[in-house]
């Protein structure tokens, strides 16, 4: 068993997750890879072609479908959200530009619960153009996911179509990630890993997004709702890896991947997070210069550019409940781990399960 399986195994046991899956590789595939556990506490093992809930994973992949826009030319990263959403001129966010959402500093607030006043798509889309600003644009890292719903509304009209085809046309088609879709169908959600026991639902959610906002916006949204399995988002992370092949051009990956607001105490890059001075969510191993995102259903994909390694990792520790804390400790773990995992002389690793 190798040191990553044995983490990630300690974690079940200590309840933080039913499930985990893992690998960690290169631009030529996986060094390590498996998975541990059950899709739900009380639910079968999982076999590897397991559906997870990506959560806030899904920002940098729809981050991903906004840089192929503007690397199209279809988009702008100094345009601003009154260009594209005539509703929002005249407001306080009209000035707001692309590159300010990508980068958590647009002054929108973040992790606003939204979905508990306003019950239908409509409503809760007007509830985040009247949301008030919090912090001066461009003044402060501030994380927010309903700047990415603005975000997703924007691509959505420049492109002139719905966010979930552009993702799979500019995203997820030409890696092959066959399975990485927003609102899963039954086949796939037959394959999902069980997440909350929602008090707001009144029952255990499985192949349904967690993100309650996300429900009341029908399952598609900038900030959360993708869903994938382990072998697409080792198709991702190799792709990253290899400095964006098969998804944008070297200067445009580059300039996305570069940290944008290092005067700004947090590290960010467009859609991406930076890896932090402190309390950074990849642990301490991997170099200044990496990036990823994590999500809140326990998932995250880093990628240091300098080893050109790329580390993935999925559990469900929400399951059945939110209120614990240990996936922070873990994931830590995992990614400092991974980190450490010695390079592959040559051909490919063998995965562990």
């Amino acid at each position: 068993m190798s040191v990553l399986a044995e983490l990630l195994a300690e974690g079940r046991e200590q309840r933080v997750y039913s499930g985990a899956a893992w690998s960690v590789g290169d631009a030529r595939g996986p060094r390590d890879r498996g998975w541990t556990g059950t899709r739900g506490w009380d639910g079968p093992p999982l076999d590897g072609d397991d559906l997870w809930d990506l959560a806030s994973v899904t920002k940098p992949i729809a981050g991903l479908a906004v840089m192929a826009l503007v690397e199209r030319g279809t988009l702008g990263l100094d345009d601003t959200v009154g260009t594209h959403l005539p509703d929002y001129r005249g407001g306080d966010k009209e000035a707001l530009t692309v590159r300010q959402l990508l980068t958590h500093t647009s002054g929108i607030p973040g992790q606003v619960p939204l979905f508990r006043d306003h019950p239908t798509r409509a409503s809760l889309l007007e509830a985040v153009r009247l949301l008030p600003l919090t912090a001066r644009p461009g003044t402060r890292v501030q994380y927010s996911s309903q700047g990415f719903i603005v975000l997703g509304l924007i691509a959505e009209a420049a492109a002139g179509a719905p966010l979930d085809a552009l993702v799979e046309r500019l995203v997820c088609g030409p890696l092959g990630m066959r399975d990485t879709v927003f609102r899963p169908d039954a086949g796939r959600r037959a394959r999902a890993v069980a997440t909350e026991d929602c008090p707001w639902r009144g029952r255990p959610v499985v192949g349904e997004v967690h993100d309650e906002n996300a429900v009341v916006l029908g399952g598609v949204g900038g900030h959360a709702g993708l869903f994938s399995t382990l072998a697409d988002m080792e198709r991702l992370g190799a792709a990253l890896a290899a400095g964006g092949r098969g998804l944008l051009r070297p200067g445009t990956f580059a300039l996305m991947t570069a940290a944008h607001t290092d005067d700004l105490a947090l590290r960010r890059a467009l859609a991406w997070q930076g890896r932090d001075p402190v309390g950074s969510p990849a642990g301490e191993v991997f170099g200044p210069d990496s990036y990823g995102h994590t999500g809140f259903t326990g998932t995250s994909l880093w990628v240091d550019p300098a080893t050109e390694r790329y580390a993935v990792l999925l559990t469900n520790r929400v399951h059945p409940t939110r209120t614990g804390d240990g996936i922070v400790a873990v994931r830590r773990a995992f990614h400092d781990a991974a980190a450490l995992l010695p390079p592959v002389a040559s051909g490919r690793g063998h995965g562990v399960e």
